[in-house]
C-alpha cells in the first residue's frame, strides 16, 4: 500500500505540470478565447483535486504519518484558493470574459503564485513519500506481533515457551 501512495504522489506531480504545460497552451493559442484554456480548467478542477484526494485516501490507509497525509492533501487545498482567487477577482472587480481590469491583474498574480505553491507541495510529497516508503520498516503481522512483545517483556527475562516456539 505504501508503493501504491508513493505511485499516487507521483500523479500528483504529473498532473501539475501539465497543468502548467495546459496553461502555455492556452496562453499562447491564437486566438486565445475561453476555449484555450479548456484542458486547463479540467485538470486544475477535477484531475487534481481528485488525484489528491485519493492519495490522500491512499496515504491514510497505508497508515503513513499525519504529516504525510496532510501534505497528500494539501494540492485539494491549494486549488480550493486557486477557485476563491477568481472568485474575489469577480466580486470585487469590474473584469468579464471580454475585458480585464487592471485591479484582476493584481489579483490574479496570485493564481500564478498559488500554482507555484502548488508545485512545491506535490513534489515535496513524492519527495517525502520516497523517503518514507525507502526508510520505514515494514508493517506485517509477523513484525507487529514481535515488536508488541519484545515491548511487553521486562530486560533480562526469560522468553515464555510460546515465543521461543514461534
Amino acid at each position: 500500500m505504501r508503493k501504491v501512495y508513493l505511485g499516487m504522489s507521483g500523479l500528483v506531480l504529473l498532473a501539475v505540470l501539465a497543468q502548467f504545460y495546459f496553461a502555455a497552451f492556452g496562453a499562447f493559442s491564437i486566438p486565445r478565447d475561453h476555449a484555450s484554456f479548456e484542458m486547463h480548467s479540467v485538470n486544475g478542477v477535477i484531475l487534481i483535486p481528485l488525484a489528491s484526494l485519493l492519495t490522500t485516501a491512499v496515504a491514510a490507509a497505508a497508515r503513513v504519518p499525519g504529516r504525510l497525509v496532510g501534505l497528500a492533501a494539501a494540492p485539494f487545498g491549494l486549488v480550493v484558493v486557486q477557485i476563491l482567487i477568481f472568485v474575489l477577482v469577480h466580486l470585487v472587480t469590474e473584469m468579464t470574459m471580454e475585458q480585464s481590469t487592471p485591479g484582476a491583474q493584481w489579483i490574479l498574480g496570485f493564481h500564478a503564485l498559488n500554482g507555484l505553491a502548488i508545485v512545491s507541495v506535490a513534489v515535496l510529497g513524492v519527495v517525502r513519500a520516497r523517503r518514507f516508503v525507502r526508510t520505514a520498516p515494514p508493517r506485517t503481522g509477523k513484525t507487529l506481533a514481535r515488536s508488541d512483545r519484545a515491548q511487553e517483556a521486562p530486560a533480562g527475562s526469560e522468553p515464555a515457551l510460546s515465543e521461543v516456539t514461534a
